[in-house]
């Protein structure tokens, strides 16, 4: 009897641990609506601190590429600003090359000296071109002869010069000269004003006359 007893509440006492074991782990458990189970214990360590570091590098990633987006943009500003001065600069000095070819012409033009009138009118030539080339290569020669009989002698001096107007290859200038001239039969030089309009174009790396008119 006693040993049936003792084995009775072995058998219960085991039973009881079950149950106790049983419910530690449903305690550990629970279960949603879908019946799957879910882990109601403390979340590891770790993982706590792995997740706390994704979280502080979202928003240093999301500002490091904002900064990169910045620096590109301003990168990109900096170039165009940089093109535009460029060209801005590259305009001005193109404006100032056709205004003192333009000058040079008008000069070049009212200022013959019979002794070397050859070397005037070739030297006028030389910066000439198109259909103004055409017309004053015809009538060098005698415009030449002319000058040499009179014993003529001008000297053309800027008074006043702008551009008209002006392309990114041609322009117009207008140029206000005073010219004197002498000749053999004369004591004293005569003075004259005028005023030219000048046609000038880019010849590759040239700028040439190719008009020359005179205005009132």
């Amino acid at each position: 009897m006693l040993f049936r007893t003792a084995t009775r509440t072995a058998e219960s006492d085991d039973d009881t641990e079950s149950d106790h074991a049983e419910s530690a782990d449903e305690d550990t458990t629970t279960v949603d609506d879908g019946g799957t189970a879910v882990a109601e214990e403390n979340e590891d360590p770790d993982d706590a601190a792995t997740n706390t570091e994704r979280q502080w590098r979202s928003p240093q990633r999301l500002a490091l590429c904002l900064g990169t987006l910045m620096v590109l943009a301003l990168g990109a500003l900096g170039g165009w600003l940089s093109y535009q001065t460029y060209q801005s600069h590259q305009g001005a000095a193109q404006r100032t090359q056709f205004l003192a070819v333009g000058r040079q012409a008008a000069i070049n033009l009212t200022t013959i000296d019979w002794d070397h009138a050859d070397a005037d009118v070739q030297r006028i030539l030389d910066s000439a071109t198109g259909t103004f080339y055409d017309d004053f290569a015809q009538r060098s020669a005698p415009f030449i002869e002319v000058v040499k009989q009179a014993q003529s002698k001008s000297a053309g001096t800027p008074t006043a010069s702008g551009l008209e107007s002006a392309t990114a290859d041609t322009a117009q200038v207008l140029v206000a000269m005073s010219v004197k001239t002498t000749s053999a039969g004369s004591q004293e030089p005569t003075s004259r004003s005028w005023r030219m309009r000048i046609d000038v174009q880019k010849v590759g790396d040239d700028v040439k006359v190719s008009k020359v008119e005179f205005v009132p």
